[in-house]
């Protein structure tokens, strides 16, 4: 739900299904009303069926049979730590990873990025970054909006100094695509854009360069 169509038609063909159900979570925002209208009017302008799931106004449908039911989930940005209380409260989190087990597509932006990980850089708790422990599907930690917020680089740094697992920061407009696990593609929208993997040997902390695939043709 960015400037360009390219990550989100991009998300919507790992389905392989010409009308995949996409559902929105909005959980981090609390459900924002603006930020589902946004999803809608973006989304409804593609081949899907979307949808969205909101936790502040539970109705009585079984998580798990609801989420498995839908080809892909998309998690959107806010307060990390906030939402994965609430998914944990209502067992949303559990859901999740029945859902991950029957192959649903589970993706987002921000919140939605570092909630995979074993642990993620967030600002969840005021101005400064912290390490947050989040759902552990996949190994590592993660850090999103490397190039757009300044504190970012030198945040992730000494958290991987100090002893946060080692792992990938990603620019805006970078998608890290995995498959059972693993790193599979590194896709961007932004053609200067950029992903790195972050680790620490005695201290020393070493940043790698992965230049993603610019996505273009097709999924404008």
């Amino acid at each position: 739900m960015e400037e360009t169509p390219m990550l989100d038609n991009y998300i919507l063909s790992l389905s392989g299904k010409s009308r995949p159900r996409i559902c929105f979570v909005p959980t981090a925002s609390g459900d924002s009303e603006s930020y589902i209208a946004q999803f809608y009017r973006r989304f409804a302008e593609a081949q899907c069926e979307p949808t969205h799931l909101s936790l502040f106004k539970r109705d009585g449908r079984n998580l798990i049979e609801f989420a498995r039911s839908v080809d892909v989930i998309y998690v959107g940005g806010g307060n990390t730590a906030n939402m994965l209380a609430v998914w944990r409260l209502h067992e949303w989190d559990k859901a999740l990873h029945s859902a991950l087990e029957a192959g649903t597509i589970l993706a987002g932006v921000s919140a939605g990025s570092i909630c995979w990980f074993e642990t993620g850089v967030t600002d969840s708790f005021g101005g400064h970054l912290a390490p947050l422990g989040c759902l552990a599907f996949l190994s590592g930690s993660n850090c999103p909006h490397y190039d757009s917020e300044a504190n970012r680089r030198p945040a992730y740094h000494r958290l991987v100094r100090e002893g946060m697992a080692p792992g990938l920061a990603a620019d805006d407009g970078v998608a890290l695509h995995y498959i059972d696990g693993r790193l599979h593609r590194v896709v961007s929208s932004h053609a200067e854009a950029r992903a790195y993997r972050v680790e620490s040997t005695d201290g020393i902390v070493t940043e790698t360069v992965i230049v993603p695939e610019f996505l273009r043709s097709g999924f404008e």
